[in-house]
C-alpha cells in the first residue's frame, strides 16, 4: 500500500514538474515574441538616427559616470581610457576606489597624472570614509575618490555624494563603453521626460581585440566557458530584457551599465548596502517609489549602447558569480514581496514580479527536483516513453529553441559577430549547453538559494586577467 502511494505521488510530482516546464517555456516564448517585435521596430528607428546631430544637440543633459573599483589593477587603466574617448558633450568620470588591496590606486595616479584636490560633496548618503580626492592634470574630466572598503553599493553611494549632474551612469570599473554608448543610452531621457532609468546591453569582451580602451575586432572567445556566457548574455538581453521593455515591465538594469536620474535615486535612499543584488534592488525600489508617490515614469532597456565586460574564464569563478546573482535575486524579491500580485504596482506587480518569483527564483529548486523525480521514475519503471519525450522536449528542446531565437535576434538586429564561423559556433553552443552546463548552472543557483539563508553578503573574489594579449583572437 505504501509503495503504491509512493508511486502515485511520484507520478503526481512528475506531472507538476512537466507543467512547470510548459509554463516556463511559454513564458520564455512570449517574452521572445515581444522582444522580436520591439527589436524590429527599434532597428527601423536606428536607420533614421543621426548620432552626430545628437552629439551637437544642446539638449543632451550633463552626466557623471560613477565607476566603483575594488582590486581592478589589471583593467582599470584600459577601462578609463575607454571612457575618456566617449563621444558626449558634457560628462565627468568619478572613479571610486573602494579600498583596493592591490595597486589599483597607484596605477591610476601614475597613468593619469593625478593630484590631490578638493571637491565639495552634493549629497549626504551615509558611506565609509572618503580618504582622498584626486583629479587628473592631463584629463580634467577624470576624478578619483579613494575611500575605505565598504562594498560596491557603498562605493556607488560615495560617488552619488560627489555627483553634480542630473543624470549618472552606474557601471563597473572593468567595463569598456563604446564611444557612442553614452549618447545612445541617454536618448530616452531626452525623448521622454518621464524616463527615470535606462539600461544598455552587456557584451563579452573575452576573445576580442582591445586597443587604447576600444574594442577594435569582435570575435568569439576561444575558451568554452566564456563562449557559453556569450550565448547566455544574448539570451538574457535580446530575448529577455528587450521583451520586458516592450511590456513596460523592466525589473532589472545591469549594474555594469545603467543610467539614472540622480534626484530620484537619492530620494529613494541610494543603493542598498545590505544585499549583493544592489542593481536589481534599486530598480525595484524606483518602481515602488514612483508608483506610491504617483510620479509619472518609465524604466526601460536600450539594445544598441554597449558595455564590454570581461566574463569569468573558469567554472570556479563563474560559479561564485551565479551564486551571488541568485542570492541577490532572492533578497530583492523577498524585500519587496508586497508588490507580488499587487495591482497598485501595475504590470510590474501583476506580471513581471510573479514571473521572477515563480519562473526565475524557484527555477533551481523545481528543475533540480524534476531531474531527481525523473530519475526515480526511470529506476522504478514508471517512466513512459511519451512522458520521457515530453520531459526532454520541454527541458532541452525548447531551451535550444530559445537560444536559437536569441542568436537570430542578434543577427537580425546588430550582427556584432560578422564571421560566419562565429555564427555557426553560437548555434553549436546553443545545443551543447543543455548537456551538463545548464545543469551545472542550476546547481550554482541552488547553492545560492541555500546560501541566502546564511545571511552572508560576500561577493566572492572575481579574478580579472585584463584586456591584454589574451583577448586577441588566435590564428
Amino acid at each position: 500500500m505504501i509503495y503504491q502511494f509512493v508511486l502515485r505521488l511520484l507520478d503526481i510530482f512528475n506531472v507538476i514538474v512537466l507543467t512547470y516546464f510548459v509554463v516556463l517555456n511559454v513564458g520564455y516564448f512570449i517574452t521572445g515574441l515581444f522582444a522580436f517585435r520591439s527589436l524590429r521596430r527599434y532597428v527601423r528607428r536606428l536607420r533614421t538616427l543621426d548620432i552626430e546631430d545628437l552629439l551637437g544637440s544642446a539638449g543632451m543633459p550633463p552626466i557623471t559616470l560613477v565607476a566603483p573599483a575594488f582590486n581592478e589593477e589589471p583593467t582599470c587603466v584600459e577601462s578609463i581610457r575607454s571612457l575618456l574617448t566617449l563621444k558626449y558633450g558634457d560628462f565627468e568620470i568619478l572613479f571610486v576606489n573602494d579600498g583596493s588591496k592591490d595597486g589599483t590606486l597607484a596605477r591610476m595616479i601614475e597613468s593619469f597624472d593625478l593630484e590631490p584636490t578638493f571637491r565639495l560633496p552634493t549629497g549626504n548618503i551615509a558611506t565609509r570614509t572618503v580618504r582622498g580626492i584626486y583629479r587628473s592634470r592631463s584629463h580634467p574630466k577624470l576624478w578619483v575618490l579613494d575611500k575605505e572598503n565598504g562594498g560596491k553599493a557603498d562605493t556607488l553611494n560615495a560617488g552619488l555624494n560627489y555627483c553634480r549632474t542630473p543624470l549618472f551612469c552606474g557601471m563597473d570599473a572593468d567595463s569598456l563603453l563604446e564611444r557612442e554608448a553614452l549618447t545612445r543610452i541617454v536618448r530616452p531621457f531626452v525623448e521622454d521626460a518621464r524616463t527615470v532609468a535606462a539600461g544598455g546591453i552587456i557584451r563579452i569582451v573575452n576573445g576580442c581585440t582591445v586597443s587604447e580602451g576600444t574594442v577594435t575586432n569582435v570575435t568569439l572567445p576561444t575558451e568554452m566557458v566564456p563562449r557559453l556566457q556569450v550565448l547566455e548574455y544574448l539570451r538574457a538581453f535580446l530575448a529577455g530584457r528587450m521583451g520586458w521593455h516592450e511590456m513596460e515591465a523592466t525589473l532589472i538594469i545591469s549594474g555594469a551599465f545603467g543610467v539614472f536620474r540622480r534626484d530620484l535615486v537619492v530620494e529613494a535612499g541610494g543603493y542598498a548596502t545590505d544585499t549583493v543584488g544592489e542593481d536589481m534592488e534599486l530598480v525595484v525600489r524606483l518602481h515602488r517609489l514612483c508608483r506610491e508617490k504617483k510620479i509619472p515614469y518609465t524604466i526601460g532597456f536600450v539594445p544598441d549602447p554597449v558595455a564590454w565586460t570581461e566574463c569569468p574564464a573558469t567554472l570556479k569563478v563563474l560559479g561564485r558569480q551565479r551564486d551571488r546573482w541568485q542570492r541577490g535575486l532572492i533578497e530583492t524579491l523577498w524585500r519587496h514581496r508586497t508588490m507580488l500580485f499587487n495591482p497598485r504596482y501595475g504590470r510590474v506587480g501583476m506580471l513581471a514580479y510573479p514571473y521572477f518569483v515563480f519562473l526565475e527564483m524557484l527555477a533551481p529548486l523545481v528543475e533540480t527536483f524534476g531531474y531527481v523525480t525523473f530519475l526515480a521514475a526511470w529506476l522504478l519503471g514508471r517512466l513512459s516513453p511519451s512522458f520521457a519525450l515530453a520531459f526532454f522536449g520541454l527541458s532541452i528542446g525548447l531551451g535550444i529553441g530559445l537560444s536559437f531565437t536569441a542568436v537570430a535576434l542578434e543577427e537580425v538586429g546588430f550582427r556584432r559577430y560578422p564571421r560566419r564561423k562565429d555564427l555557426y559556433t553560437l548555434i553549436w553552443v546553443a545545443v551543447v549547453e543543455n548537456f551538463g552546463y545548464r545543469q551545472l548552472t542550476m546547481w550554482w543557483r541552488l547553492r545560492g538559494t541555500i546560501n541566502v539563508f546564511k545571511k552572508g553578503h560576500a561577493w566572492g573574489r572575481m579574478d580579472r586577467q585584463g584586456f591584454g594579449p589574451r583577448t586577441k583572437p588566435t590564428a
